[in-house]
Protein backbone atom coordinates (compact mmCIF):
# COMPACT_ATOMS: atom_id res chain seq x y z
CA UNK A 1 0.00 0.00 0.00
CA UNK A 2 2.99 2.58 0.79
CA UNK A 3 4.73 1.61 -2.36
CA UNK A 4 1.46 2.95 -4.54
CA UNK A 5 0.97 5.99 -2.42
CA UNK A 6 4.58 6.76 -3.31
CA UNK A 7 4.11 5.87 -6.80
CA UNK A 8 1.05 7.88 -7.10
CA UNK A 9 2.96 10.85 -5.36
CA UNK A 10 6.09 10.54 -7.88
CA UNK A 11 3.73 10.50 -10.75
CA UNK A 12 1.97 13.51 -9.52
CA UNK A 13 5.07 15.88 -9.54
CA UNK A 14 5.54 16.03 -12.98
CA UNK A 15 1.67 16.44 -13.84
CA UNK A 16 2.13 19.67 -11.00
CA UNK A 17 5.24 20.99 -12.54
CA UNK A 18 3.26 21.24 -16.00
CA UNK A 19 0.30 23.04 -14.50
CA UNK A 20 2.26 25.42 -12.93
CA UNK A 21 4.19 26.23 -16.31
CA UNK A 22 0.69 27.03 -18.28
CA UNK A 23 -0.06 28.94 -15.62
CA UNK A 24 2.99 31.19 -16.00
CA UNK A 25 1.52 34.55 -16.08
CA UNK A 26 1.27 37.01 -19.26
CA UNK A 27 3.51 40.08 -17.59
CA UNK A 28 6.49 37.01 -17.00
CA UNK A 29 5.89 36.68 -20.38
CA UNK A 30 5.96 40.02 -21.89
CA UNK A 31 9.33 40.46 -19.58
CA UNK A 32 10.99 37.84 -20.67
CA UNK A 33 10.51 38.80 -24.56
CA UNK A 34 11.50 42.05 -23.50
CA UNK A 35 8.66 43.71 -26.03
CA UNK A 36 5.30 44.70 -25.81
CA UNK A 37 2.74 43.46 -28.43
CA UNK A 38 0.61 46.84 -28.56
CA UNK A 39 -2.62 47.04 -30.83
CA UNK A 40 -3.91 49.99 -32.62
CA UNK A 41 -6.05 51.02 -35.42
CA UNK A 42 -4.17 50.08 -38.90
CA UNK A 43 -6.06 54.05 -40.18
CA UNK A 44 -8.32 55.69 -37.46
CA UNK A 45 -6.97 59.16 -37.32
CA UNK A 46 -6.07 60.89 -35.00
CA UNK A 47 -5.44 57.94 -32.91
CA UNK A 48 -3.54 55.50 -35.31
CA UNK A 49 -3.15 55.66 -38.96
CA UNK A 50 -0.36 55.60 -41.76
CA UNK A 51 1.43 59.23 -42.38
CA UNK A 52 1.25 59.60 -45.48
CA UNK A 53 5.14 60.75 -45.82
CA UNK A 54 6.37 57.77 -43.97
CA UNK A 55 3.56 55.79 -44.23
CA UNK A 56 4.49 54.36 -40.06
CA UNK A 57 1.64 54.58 -37.95
CA UNK A 58 1.29 58.16 -36.24
CA UNK A 59 -1.60 59.21 -33.62
CA UNK A 60 -2.03 59.30 -30.23
CA UNK A 61 -2.75 55.94 -29.57
CA UNK A 62 0.52 55.20 -30.89
CA UNK A 63 2.25 57.40 -28.75
CA UNK A 64 0.43 55.86 -25.89
CA UNK A 65 1.80 52.77 -26.61
CA UNK A 66 5.33 54.03 -26.87
CA UNK A 67 5.04 55.74 -23.33
CA UNK A 68 3.69 53.19 -21.99
CA UNK A 69 6.27 50.57 -23.38
CA UNK A 70 8.49 52.90 -22.19
CA UNK A 71 7.22 53.11 -18.35
CA UNK A 72 7.69 49.11 -18.15
CA UNK A 73 11.10 49.21 -19.28
CA UNK A 74 10.08 47.45 -22.84
CA UNK A 75 10.47 47.68 -26.30
CA UNK A 76 7.57 48.41 -28.58
CA UNK A 77 5.99 46.45 -31.49
CA UNK A 78 2.82 47.79 -32.80
CA UNK A 79 0.33 45.51 -34.56
CA UNK A 80 -2.18 47.80 -36.45
CA UNK A 81 -5.99 45.95 -36.27
CA UNK A 82 -9.38 47.06 -37.76
CA UNK A 83 -11.97 48.09 -35.09
CA UNK A 84 -14.60 45.40 -35.95
CA UNK A 85 -10.98 43.06 -34.53
CA UNK A 86 -9.87 44.63 -32.00
CA UNK A 87 -11.64 42.52 -29.03
CA UNK A 88 -10.89 39.62 -30.68
CA UNK A 89 -6.98 40.50 -31.54
CA UNK A 90 -6.63 40.36 -26.95
CA UNK A 91 -9.17 37.85 -26.13
CA UNK A 92 -7.01 35.08 -29.22
CA UNK A 93 -3.40 36.82 -27.58
CA UNK A 94 -2.10 37.98 -30.57
CA UNK A 95 -1.49 41.53 -28.64
CA UNK A 96 -0.22 41.75 -25.06
CA UNK A 97 -2.22 44.83 -24.65
CA UNK A 98 -5.38 47.05 -26.91
CA UNK A 99 -4.75 50.90 -27.20
CA UNK A 100 -7.34 51.69 -29.57
CA UNK A 101 -9.99 54.69 -27.78
CA UNK A 102 -11.07 51.22 -26.21
CA UNK A 103 -14.45 52.05 -23.85
CA UNK A 104 -15.85 50.03 -21.21
CA UNK A 105 -18.60 48.26 -22.08
CA UNK A 106 -20.80 45.45 -19.93
CA UNK A 107 -19.73 42.98 -22.72
CA UNK A 108 -16.47 43.72 -23.46
CA UNK A 109 -15.78 43.64 -19.56
CA UNK A 110 -17.16 40.10 -20.04
CA UNK A 111 -14.70 39.27 -22.89
CA UNK A 112 -11.36 40.98 -21.95
CA UNK A 113 -10.26 43.43 -18.33
CA UNK A 114 -9.55 46.93 -18.34
CA UNK A 115 -6.95 49.22 -17.01
CA UNK A 116 -7.22 51.96 -15.56
CA UNK A 117 -9.33 54.58 -17.42
CA UNK A 118 -7.12 57.56 -18.71
CA UNK A 119 -10.06 59.70 -19.98
CA UNK A 120 -13.59 59.55 -19.95
CA UNK A 121 -15.70 60.28 -23.67
CA UNK A 122 -19.13 61.29 -23.44
CA UNK A 123 -21.78 60.43 -25.83
CA UNK A 124 -23.37 64.17 -26.42
CA UNK A 125 -26.67 65.29 -27.51
CA UNK A 126 -26.26 67.85 -30.40
CA UNK A 127 -29.90 69.95 -30.40
CA UNK A 128 -30.66 73.34 -32.50
CA UNK A 129 -29.46 75.98 -31.01
CA UNK A 130 -32.62 76.77 -28.96
CA UNK A 131 -32.70 74.15 -27.43
CA UNK A 132 -29.04 73.97 -26.23
CA UNK A 133 -30.20 75.08 -22.84
CA UNK A 134 -32.39 71.98 -21.97
CA UNK A 135 -31.44 69.06 -19.59
CA UNK A 136 -31.51 65.03 -20.68
CA UNK A 137 -34.80 64.95 -18.91
CA UNK A 138 -36.13 66.73 -21.18
CA UNK A 139 -36.09 64.88 -24.10
CA UNK A 140 -37.45 61.77 -22.78
CA UNK A 141 -39.95 60.26 -25.12
CA UNK A 142 -38.37 62.46 -28.11
CA UNK A 143 -36.70 61.41 -31.45
CA UNK A 144 -33.38 61.24 -31.41
CA UNK A 145 -30.87 60.31 -34.30
CA UNK A 146 -27.89 57.88 -33.97
CA UNK A 147 -26.26 55.58 -36.24
CA UNK A 148 -27.53 52.16 -35.82
CA UNK A 149 -25.82 49.39 -33.54
CA UNK A 150 -23.82 52.12 -31.46
CA UNK A 151 -23.41 53.22 -28.07
CA UNK A 152 -24.78 56.33 -29.15
CA UNK A 153 -28.06 54.58 -29.80
CA UNK A 154 -27.91 52.62 -26.57
CA UNK A 155 -27.73 56.10 -24.77
CA UNK A 156 -30.85 57.17 -26.66
CA UNK A 157 -32.38 54.07 -24.83
CA UNK A 158 -30.87 55.06 -21.56
CA UNK A 159 -32.49 58.39 -21.59
CA UNK A 160 -36.24 57.21 -22.26
CA UNK A 161 -36.10 58.99 -25.45
CA UNK A 162 -36.70 57.37 -29.12
CA UNK A 163 -33.76 56.62 -30.79
CA UNK A 164 -33.88 57.08 -35.55
CA UNK A 165 -31.45 55.11 -36.48
CA UNK A 166 -29.40 54.83 -39.59
CA UNK A 167 -26.77 53.54 -41.37
CA UNK A 168 -24.19 56.14 -40.71
CA UNK A 169 -23.64 59.47 -39.01
CA UNK A 170 -24.05 61.83 -42.20
CA UNK A 171 -27.45 60.39 -42.26
CA UNK A 172 -28.44 61.04 -38.45
CA UNK A 173 -26.88 64.40 -38.45
CA UNK A 174 -28.65 65.36 -41.48
CA UNK A 175 -32.30 63.90 -40.63
CA UNK A 176 -31.27 66.93 -37.22
CA UNK A 177 -30.54 69.44 -39.84
CA UNK A 178 -34.03 68.50 -41.21
CA UNK A 179 -35.84 68.72 -38.37
CA UNK A 180 -36.88 65.19 -38.78
CA UNK A 181 -35.70 64.40 -35.01
CA UNK A 182 -34.90 66.53 -32.29
CA UNK A 183 -31.59 66.12 -31.36
CA UNK A 184 -28.38 63.72 -32.97
CA UNK A 185 -26.45 61.34 -30.38
CA UNK A 186 -22.74 60.94 -31.20
CA UNK A 187 -19.01 61.40 -29.26
CA UNK A 188 -18.07 64.67 -28.28
CA UNK A 189 -15.08 64.52 -30.34
CA UNK A 190 -17.25 64.32 -33.73
CA UNK A 191 -20.02 66.49 -32.20
CA UNK A 192 -17.58 69.32 -31.83
CA UNK A 193 -16.54 68.85 -35.71
CA UNK A 194 -20.35 68.87 -37.17
CA UNK A 195 -21.02 71.80 -34.96
CA UNK A 196 -18.31 73.94 -36.77
CA UNK A 197 -19.37 72.13 -40.20
CA UNK A 198 -23.17 73.22 -40.03
CA UNK A 199 -22.31 76.83 -38.78
CA UNK A 200 -20.89 76.75 -42.12
CA UNK A 201 -23.62 75.40 -43.78
CA UNK A 202 -25.90 78.46 -42.36
CA UNK A 203 -26.78 76.49 -39.20
CA UNK A 204 -26.51 76.83 -35.53
CA UNK A 205 -26.39 73.99 -33.38
CA UNK A 206 -25.38 72.99 -29.81
CA UNK A 207 -24.98 70.28 -27.49
CA UNK A 208 -26.34 70.32 -24.25
CA UNK A 209 -24.14 70.20 -21.31
CA UNK A 210 -25.59 66.94 -19.77
CA UNK A 211 -23.93 63.21 -21.32
CA UNK A 212 -26.18 61.32 -22.49
CA UNK A 213 -23.88 58.73 -21.22
CA UNK A 214 -20.02 58.03 -19.83
CA UNK A 215 -17.73 56.06 -21.84
CA UNK A 216 -14.44 55.62 -19.61
CA UNK A 217 -11.78 54.54 -22.11
CA UNK A 218 -8.81 52.47 -20.90
CA UNK A 219 -5.80 49.89 -22.13
CA UNK A 220 -7.57 46.13 -22.84
CA UNK A 221 -5.64 42.89 -21.88
CA UNK A 222 -6.36 39.48 -21.74
CA UNK A 223 -8.67 38.33 -18.42
CA UNK A 224 -7.51 36.84 -15.29
CA UNK A 225 -4.15 38.49 -15.58
CA UNK A 226 -3.83 40.76 -12.49
CA UNK A 227 0.02 40.96 -12.57
CA UNK A 228 -0.38 42.92 -16.21
CA UNK A 229 -3.15 45.25 -15.07
CA UNK A 230 -1.15 46.10 -12.33
CA UNK A 231 2.10 46.93 -13.88
CA UNK A 232 -0.04 48.67 -17.15
CA UNK A 233 -2.47 50.44 -14.54
CA UNK A 234 1.15 51.46 -12.79
CA UNK A 235 2.52 52.84 -15.96
CA UNK A 236 -0.85 54.65 -16.94
CA UNK A 237 -0.77 56.71 -13.52
CA UNK A 238 3.18 57.18 -13.97
CA UNK A 239 2.55 58.67 -17.48
CA UNK A 240 -0.34 60.47 -15.92
CA UNK A 241 1.90 62.49 -13.22
CA UNK A 242 4.55 63.37 -15.54
CA UNK A 243 2.18 64.60 -17.76
CA UNK A 244 3.07 62.09 -20.40
CA UNK A 245 -0.83 62.13 -21.16
CA UNK A 246 -2.00 65.17 -21.38
CA UNK A 247 0.97 66.16 -23.75
CA UNK A 248 0.01 63.63 -26.10
CA UNK A 249 -3.38 64.88 -25.66
CA UNK A 250 -2.67 67.90 -26.40
CA UNK A 251 -0.90 67.22 -29.43
CA UNK A 252 -3.89 65.10 -31.34
CA UNK A 253 -7.03 66.04 -29.97
CA UNK A 254 -6.31 68.86 -27.35
CA UNK A 255 -7.82 72.79 -27.36
CA UNK A 256 -5.65 73.73 -30.24
CA UNK A 257 -6.71 71.29 -32.78
CA UNK A 258 -9.68 70.78 -34.99
CA UNK A 259 -11.16 68.24 -32.21
CA UNK A 260 -10.71 70.93 -29.56
CA UNK A 261 -11.07 68.23 -26.50
CA UNK A 262 -10.20 69.15 -22.93
CA UNK A 263 -9.03 66.38 -20.73
CA UNK A 264 -10.88 66.64 -17.36
CA UNK A 265 -10.11 63.50 -15.68
CA UNK A 266 -6.97 61.96 -14.41
CA UNK A 267 -6.10 58.48 -14.56
CA UNK A 268 -8.34 56.73 -11.88
CA UNK A 269 -10.16 53.62 -10.76
CA UNK A 270 -13.06 52.04 -12.98
CA UNK A 271 -14.80 51.74 -9.71
CA UNK A 272 -14.48 55.24 -8.97
CA UNK A 273 -16.37 56.80 -11.81
CA UNK A 274 -20.79 56.59 -11.35
CA UNK A 275 -21.22 55.90 -14.14
CA UNK A 276 -24.16 53.24 -15.61
CA UNK A 277 -21.93 51.24 -18.44
CA UNK A 278 -23.83 50.99 -21.68
CA UNK A 279 -23.76 46.97 -22.87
Amino acid sequence: MKMKILSGTILALPLMMTVSAAQADALADIQARGQLNCAVYSDVPPFSSPDPQTRQLVGMDVDLCTALADKMGLKLNLMPTSVEARIAVIATKRADVLVANLAYTKTRGKQIQFSDPYYVAKEMLLVKKPNVDKTRADFKGKRISATKGTTSEQSIYLAGAKAVTFQDSASAFLALEQNKVVGFVTNTMTAIKMISQAKKDGVELGMIKEPMALEPIGVGMQKDEPALLAKVNAGLKAMDDDGTIDKIWDKWIGPNTEYKMIRAEKVQPLSSLKFEPLE
